[in-house]
């Protein structure tokens, strides 16, 4: 049996940096093919923001280690992660080495056995395909140019309401590119077996086909 993959799931590895579109693709995916969907990303927000509501210190590594343990998908509440709060608990929590092996064994537990007796799973994140799931069936490592990446999430920003020039998100973005392939636990690289897809110039249909067409072939 793989490490982490369990023979009776099908596993999905969605890898690549931020507002590469992995999010959106990885979501549709599950939506096609039947299979239930974890945004790893989330995780760590969710773990800090399960301290704070608590009224304990995200710094607190007994709190967020229980908090970890008791980690529930079904109940994280998307809005409550999203806030800069929530942002600033989560990278606390993540640099504990007993929360982030709390975390790996959610992940790894989710991919082989998937809530609601679903034949499959899709992960999406930064160290799918190299750490949670190297047994994956499938990988997709998800990128899109920097100064599209930074367009897309200005976007985004900007229709929330959000204050920020196009500069400075491409700043953000390659800064954190940077932290992401450098750090010593888990860097984002695309595993060797991974399938790059680059979103650059495709739309979201265009690069909804072309994941469906890797991962067909890669599942037989």
């Amino acid at each position: 049996m793989s490490k982490g993959v369990h023979n009776r799931s099908i596993v999905i590895a969605v890898d690549g940096p931020a507002a590469s579109g992995k999010g959106t693709l990885a979501r549709r995916l599950a939506t096609h093919y039947g299979f239930a969907y974890l945004d790893t990303g989330s995780l760590y927000r969710a773990v800090g923001q399960a301290v704070r509501a608590g009224g304990g210190d995200p710094a607190d590594k007994e709190a967020a280690l229980a908090a970890a343990k008791a980690l529930d998908v079904s109940r994280i509440d998307e809005q409550a992660i999203r806030t800069a709060e929530a942002g600033e608990a989560a990278s606390l929590v993540a640099v504990m080495p007993e929360v982030r092996a709390a975390i790996l064994h959610f992940q790894r537990d989710f991919a082989s056995r998937p809530p609601q007796g679903e034949p499959g799973a899709v992960l999406d994140g930064r160290d799918i395909g190299t750490v949670v799931c190297p047994g994956a069936q499938a990988k997709l490592f998800v990128t899109a140019r920097p100064e599209i990446r930074a367009r897309r999430r200005w976007l985004e920003l900007k229709n929330s309401g959000a204050d920020v020039t196009e500069a400075q998100v491409l700043d953000d973005i390659v800064e954190r590119d940077r932290r992401d392939a450098e750090r010593a636990a888990s860097p984002m690289k695309p595993a060797e077996d991974a399938h790059l897809l680059d979103t650059s110039d495709l739309s979201i249909e265009a690069a909804f086909g072309a994941a469906v067409a890797i991962i067909d072939k890669a599942l037989g």
